[in-house]
């Protein structure tokens, strides 16, 4: 009884907060992805109550953990949230409905954004969520920067990028899309690997690419055998460059170019 009537004490608040933004307060938005997390901290700041705790983290966080924590943070049960008066919930696609619901019957708008597959997609995101934040120019500068670097030409080296447990970046996804604008052919894709399939270190060995990228520190990513290859360049990128789109998307990219820069 005692939880229930501090989820209403909350409720109440909830209600308060929302009646409140529409007259005119700052609106505060609470988000749950760490992709969106760092959308959000980039284009609207002032309007970002709490990211979520993923943020927090080294392994997990597409942003720099130390700007992630000038905010607050949620690990996303519907007590947390609650507290902090939101007028919007931004979360991806897969929050559990138990929570997308109870938020909802509470009053509080809860908005879904999915996996972006190319950078045009992920800059559509960044206008919605600018739109629905009110900072359509800060949006706007953020999705130009993601798309304003063109396509390279020329021969295009095959390339290896290659991931934390072995898996690779296969065809039709965002990580794809940026190594064939950096000037690359994927070398996953083209032996018929799908996005997140597992590749061990003796078939790399035995079939190489002509670049290996290594985003992770664990041993068969970083094995001499491998920088040891005739005729194989070997970088490394920051696996952090992988997880979402948004402000990490240049960011890839400029690291991609310079990679194919090394190369003769």
């Amino acid at each position: 009884m005692k939880r229930l009537a501090a989820l209403g004490l909350l409720a109440l608040a909830a209600c308060g907060r929302g009646e409140a933004a529409d007259d005119g307060e700052a609106l505060r938005i609470v988000s749950l992805n760490p992709c969106t997390d760092a959308i959000l901290a980039e284009i609207a700041p002032q309007t970002l109550v709490a990211v979520s705790h993923y943020s927090l983290d080294p392994r997990a966080s597409s942003m720099d953990v130390a700007d992630a924590r000038r905010f607050g943070a949620t690990s996303g049960t519907v007590e947390e949230i609650l507290a902090l008066e939101p007028d919007i919930v931004v979360a991806s696609t897969f929050i559990a409905p138990s929570t997308a619901g109870a938020l909802e019957r509470l009053g509080i708008r809860v908005e879904r954004v999915g996996i972006a597959s190319t950078a045009e997609e992920s800059a559509a995101q960044v206008r919605d969520l600018a739109r629905l934040a009110g900072a359509m120019e800060q949006g706007e500068r953020l999705a130009a920067r993601m798309l304003e670097h063109e396509g390279a030409t020329g021969n295009r080296p095959t390339a290896l990028l290659w991931q934390q447990g072995g898996i690779v970046a296969g065809g039709q996804s965002l990580v794809a899309e940026q190594l064939e604008r950096a000037g690359f052919a994927n070398h996953a894709a083209m032996r018929g690997l799908g996005q997140g399939a597992y590749l061990p270190i003796e078939r790399v060995l035995a079939d190489p690419p002509d670049v290996i990228i290594a985003a992770g520190g664990e041993r068969a990513l970083n094995h001499p055998a491998l920088k040891a290859l005739p005729d194989v360049h070997y970088a490394s990128l920051d696996p952090a460059l992988l997880y979402c789109g948004g402000p990490t998307v240049p960011r890839l990219a400029a690291r991609l170019a310079a990679i194919r820069a090394e190369l003769p």
